[in-house]
């Protein structure tokens, strides 16, 4: 097995273990209530009131670990298992989602330039893996010019999408910062119970260096493969 496979396989190893710790550390702390009993709405409003974006909205949205902010709305959206949800995993997701939202209010640069890529993002991720594999079907094929072109060019919109989940990094890791700084300044969470949101926003945050860790491995993988033909 060359050492691209192996790369390749040690990243989505390490995705799995993510998957598993979120789920896991997620899980653990939606049993166990904050003691002064806020929801996750609650937090957030907190969070968001005590840093001048009252005008931010909050709303609840369907499903699980759907939680984002809406920068181009300004809107808080806080999942079923967060909005109306008392837990110490409820109030740090709502915290770190809050905390998204400050970085909008001081034009956080990293945030600036991942919310301006996204557009690019979306259609080059889209595109990437079908011009590589109809690239290597032609090269294979005998299609030498045409093929070498396309899977080129899909390699080239696949590193944009390895430059996103780079971007993503810090962005995630500072609004956990940021959420971590606002639970413990406000009063949302004890100083015991920060170990357990901590956990919570750890885990997550993880997701995202998994995530970043396979697409490298990918882009090195495609990498090789250019290299032999």
């Amino acid at each position: 097995m060359g050492l691209s496979y192996l790369l390749l396989f040690a990243a989505m190893i390490l995705a799995i273990y993510a998957q598993g710790k979120v789920k896991a550390n997620f899980g653990k702390y939606s049993r166990i209530a904050n003691s002064r009993q806020l929801t996750g709405f609650e937090a957030a409003r907190m969070v968001l009131d005590s840093n001048g974006l009252r005008d931010v909205e909050i709303e609840p949205i369907a499903g699980s670990m759907t939680d984002h902010y809406d920068p181009r709305d300004r809107v808080l959206r806080l999942s079923e298992t967060v909005y109306a949800v008392k837990s110490i995993s409820a109030v740090s997701v709502a915290c770190h989602e809050a905390g998204h939202a400050i970085q909008h209010e001081v034009n956080y640069i990293p945030l600036k330039i991942r919310n301006g890529i996204v557009p690019m993002v979306n259609l080059v991720s889209k595109l990437s893996w079908p011009m590589i594999i109809i690239g290597i079907i032609l090269l294979s094929s005998g299609s030498w010019q045409l093929g070498n072109t396309l899977f080129t060019v899909g390699i080239v919109a696949f590193f944009g999408v390895v430059i996103f989940h780079l971007i993503t990094l810090p962005v995630e890791f500072n609004a956990s910062s940021r959420a971590i700084d606002q639970m413990m300044e406000i009063g949302i969470v004890t100083n015991h119970e920060v170990y357990g949101a901590k956990k919570v926003l750890n885990a997550a945050a993880l997701t995202y260096v998994a995530a970043l860790a396979v697409a490298v491995a990918n882009l090195i993988r495609l990498l090789a493969i250019r290299g032999r033909n």
